[in-house]
């Protein structure tokens, strides 16, 4: 298997809670794309692709009933059904939200619950090699504590780096843990890759700071000092001095560690001269924004997230493919794409904060379970590119 270059999809499962008609909810993606009550066809049609890898994770907030207790059922029933079909999760344990009695990401506690929760799920699930233990890092931050759009909804630089620093901490804490049980586990990272284009020169030095906060959920997860700028912002918003060197001296996991990528087109920014910033679209792309993050942390990569809605997502893929091929063909180790996510998305176009039930056309399937443009072409991509792949050596075992 490790020889492999890992084509893989998703199943999102997002679960933040937001507000919604004065009172807090839970936006479960699981829920509202039918796969609980789906999920054996979902993963048959995984295999239907000729995908052998799987973004995947049972819902955090149901699994982790309260301090050291567990619902494993979801787990259980559903890592057995892919070990069956041949296909190898990457297990995603938190993915935006935490469960009700944690309350959200400001709980300076959750970080050693999470820790015991990831050494729990390895110890029951030993045979399991591959783990993003917190998804998105960086965005799921932003959105919670800076936006105010999730979980506790604050809108400050202090609840973004307290956000932070839990979440990166939990991350931390999870792959030693489950190293610890089982030492042969790979660490994929998905982490979005941010840029932030200055519109004219009076949003240098604003574009500059953001540049440099785009790193700081990777700096602090694999031990990476940051620039004088953000060190000092980090202490002028709640970050002690003794907290960052405990991530600057926790870095020993990072030898296990891929670094996943994740790009849209929604990933690159505008700054303007009041400091606010709006989409720009597609400028660098993947490949140049993908290198400054190689660049900084010297590991290997892999495209963990990508999509777009139709009519233009085969149009995507290809060039999301053509920059990972080039990417590879310059030198660089990249491991894995991943095309997220197997079935329409829910939601997404608000980023979730409404809960209208707008289906999005994201899916290699739509929710009737029936095959998009961009499935029938990530299929035959992968029917082309897998023995290529194999005779030039794109696998794991190369860097791991």
């Amino acid at each position: 298997m490790n020889n492999k270059f890992i084509f893989a999809t998703g199943i999102e499962n997002s679960y933040p809670t937001i507000w919604s008609e004065g009172k807090k909810i839970r936006i479960d993606e699981m829920e509202k794309t039918g796969h609980y009550g789906h999920w054996k066809e979902d993963f048959s049609l995984v295999k239907q692709l000729g995908i052998e890898f799987l973004r995947y994770g049972p819902p955090y907030y149901t699994t982790h009933i309260k301090p050291g207790s567990y619902n494993w059922d979801i787990a259980d029933k559903t890592l057995k059904e892919l070990k069956n079909l041949g296909i190898t999760p990457i297990l995603d344990l938190c993915h935006f939200g935490v469960p009700d009695w944690v309350g959200d990401f400001q709980n300076t506690d959750w970080p050693h619950y999470f820790a015991e929760y990831a050494r729990a799920f390895a110890q029951r699930f030993p045979e399991q090699l591959f783990y993003t233990p917190v998804n998105e890092i960086y965005v799921c931050a932003m959105f919670s504590a800076q936006y105010g759009w999730w979980n506790e909804c604050l809108k400050t630089d202090r609840a973004f780096v307290t956000a932070l620093k839990n979440l990166c901490k939990a991350n931390v804490l999870a792959m030693q843990a489950i190293a610890e049980v089982q030492p042969n586990a790979t660490f994929i990272q998905s982490e979005s890759s941010e840029y932030f284009h200055a519109e004219d020169p009076d949003c240098r030095l604003k574009a500059d700071f953001l540049n440099q906060k785009r790193f700081l959920a990777l700096d602090l997860s694999y031990g990476h000092p940051v620039s004088v700028d953000m060190y000092l912002y980090l202490l002028a918003n709640g970050m002690t001095h003794e907290e960052y060197r405990w991530f600057m001296d926790n870095n020993v996991i990072k030898a296990k560690c891929i670094m996943g990528n994740d790009y849209y087109a929604t990933n690159e920014h505008l700054v303007h001269a009041d400091g606010s910033t709006s989409a720009s679209g597609e400028i660098f792309g993947y490949y140049i924004i993908t290198q400054q993050y190689y660049e900084r942390y010297r590991l290997p990569v892999m495209h963990t997230e990508t999509n777009i809605s139709e009519p233009n997502s085969v149009s995507w893929l290809k060039k999301e493919w053509a920059n990972i091929y080039r990417f590879k063909q310059d030198g660089f180790p990249i491991l894995g794409f991943t095309w997220f996510s197997l079935l329409d998305q829910v939601d997404w176009d608000s980023a979730l904060r409404n809960n209208a039930g707008n289906v999005n056309p994201l899916g290699l399937y739509d929710l009737n379970r029936k095959i998009r443009p961009a499935g029938k072409a990530y299929k035959k991509l992968i029917e082309l590119w897998r023995p290529v792949l194999e005779k030039e050596n794109f696998g794991l075992q190369k860097y791991l």
